[in-house]
């Protein structure tokens, strides 16, 4: 009963569980840590603190010592004897109190103590095994005994009578060590691959993750490049509408200005002429004939400079008549500047230039023309027979000048309608030599193909045919390198887009044509 008694000791005297954190009183008593406190805080109000053990009396609350000692050997006990926490199987034979079982005997149905197990017989048909309370289950429920092996054909586990009989007689049978090994082994292999496959899914989580993070934060950026510039359009029609009105105000006060002043002057006119009217009607009403006829003639009356400038107001009249709407074609080609922002924007360069794309004729191959521009390569029968370098293209392909590490690009390139040709972006260390050496046809090229009349996107051999009806003969390459994206356009009103490609860029990204019985066109772009 040594056992039981130990027990006893590593029982808290306030909980009757075994300790949890054990502290001790300055009495030498120990409790758990949780029940000694709140047991002194029901002594608060008191002000008198005692030891629920021993009574010993404390003028102030004690201070908790931890029993590091009790602590390890109650760590201890749950190590060496968990039969007792986990599985609450007790002695068979222990019927005075509770003893946690070490063993169970399969021959005899029963549970074994260390003191029990210590006595029990060593006989070979008693067989042990670790403690349970299903010892039936551990018997052939038809010949009550002890199942000992295991048969492959029917995958059961059987005894020893029923090995021998005629049922399993000619099957193989293991025993159920073996056997358990065996298949323990099988599991392992599985558990080995749903590791590998749980892996591979949290590697996948991971991944989408990313690319989520990648996706909002794209996103975010976009929706700041977006606000900027309708912020920039707004502000541009603001400034496009303060000018346009600025421009009619201005206008409306030069025709006022001058419709006022020929108005003053025809006015003053009028009084001179409604004054020698009041006086040829004085003398026409005179009835002494001296008077009238000492008057100058009727036609002296008019001022022959006068009369020059009734035709100079006259002139300038007919000159206000021809001009008196506002300068319409002036407004105009104010508000154009806003019809082409709205334009460029739909063509997708209001943010950004064309990219500075000049041809390097040191990769060009020997069967292409490059214009002196080098904006253009032209397909040609004739050798140009230009050194070969290992910069040098073997096929009829040349490559920009400039590479892109960063930010955002494009440039737009102009087909035949004829021939094959193939344009886009590649690493500088893509191959010069071979078939590989064409545009998309490895991993370090992408590209848009045309091929008798059809067109394609192309990377690493891989193709994707695009739409049959691509009327224009204008296309535009953009680079977000950053991104990680290269899109294909074609430049039709509205412009379309055809394909994107989504790629992680390790090198410069040049630009890259190749022509065969036709030329392709750069456009735009500095020189």
């Amino acid at each position: 009963m040594a056992s039981a008694d130990l027990r006893d000791e590593l029982l808290c005297s306030i909980c009757l569980s075994s300790y949890t954190d054990p502290v001790m009183l300055r009495c030498g008593h120990n409790f758990c840590r949780v029940c000694i406190d709140r047991y002194m805080d029901t002594q608060d109000e008191s002000g008198v603190y005692s030891c629920p053990d021993c009574r010993e009396r404390f003028q102030e609350r004690p201070a908790l010592m931890r029993d590091i000692a009790l602590r390890n050997i109650m760590e201890n006990i749950l190590i060496t004897q968990p039969t007792l926490t986990e599985t609450g199987i007790c002695c068979t034979y222990c019927v005075d109190s509770p003893v946690p079982a070490v063993r169970s005997c399969l021959h005899c149905e029963a549970s074994l103590c260390e003191k029990h197990l210590r006595a029990h017989s060593k006989s070979p048909e008693h067989v042990l095994s670790d403690p349970s309370t299903c010892l039936e289950k551990r018997k052939c429920s038809v010949h009550k005994k002890i199942l000992e092996y295991y048969c492959t054909e029917n995958a059961a586990c059987i005894c020893v009578s029923c090995s021998l009989a005629r049922e399993h007689r000619e099957h193989w049978v293991e025993i159920l060590d073996e056997a358990s090994e065996k298949k323990k082994k099988k599991m392992r292999n599985v558990l080995q691959k749903l590791i590998k496959k749980r892996q591979e899914t949290e590697e996948r989580v991971r991944s989408l993750e990313e690319q989520r993070s990648k996706a909002q934060k794209k996103a975010a950026v976009e929706d700041k490049r977006v606000t900027a510039l309708c912020t920039d359009i707004r502000r541009r029609v603001d400034d496009l509408e303060k000018k346009v009105l600025s421009e009619i105000s201005r206008q409306e006060k030069e025709e006022s200005l001058s419709l006022s002043a020929l108005i003053h002057q025809l006015e003053i006119k009028k009084d001179e002429l409604s004054r020698k009217m009041r006086h040829i009607e004085e003398l026409c009403n005179m009835t002494d004939p001296l008077p009238v006829l000492q008057e100058p003639d009727t036609g002296d009356l008019c001022d022959p400079e006068e009369e020059g400038g009734d035709e100079d107001t006259g002139g300038h009249d007919e000159q206000l008549h021809d001009g008196d709407d506002l300068d319409v074609a002036v407004i105009s080609h104010t508000l154009h500047t806003l019809c082409e922002v709205i334009t460029g924007i739909r063509r997708g360069i209001y943010v950004e230039g064309p990219a500075d794309t000049l041809l390097d004729v040191n990769t060009a191959g020997n069967n292409l023309l490059i214009s002196d521009d080098r904006k253009a390569a032209t397909w040609t029968e004739r050798d140009q027979n230009r050194p070969e370098t290992a910069e040098r293209f073997q096929c009829n392909q040349v490559m920009s000048r400039r590479g892109f590490t960063s930010g955002r690009h494009y440039w737009d390139v102009e087909g035949s309608r004829s021939g094959n040709w193939m344009v886009g972006m590649c690493y500088p260390s893509m191959d010069r030599r071979g078939h590989h050496s064409y545009i998309g046809h490895n991993n370090k090229s992408w590209s848009l193909w045309r091929y008798n009349n059809q067109y394609s996107a192309m990377h690493d051999r891989k193709v994707i045919r695009l739409p049959d009806e691509i009327s224009s003969d204008r296309f535009r390459i953009c680079l977000d390198y950053g991104a990680g994206q290269l899109s294909l356009y074609e430049l039709c009103d509205p412009i379309r887009h055809l394909h994107t490609y989504a790629a992680t860029f390790s090198e410069p990204l040049h630009a890259l044509l190749c022509v065969h019985h036709c030329s392709l066109k750069i456009l735009g772009g500095k020189q």
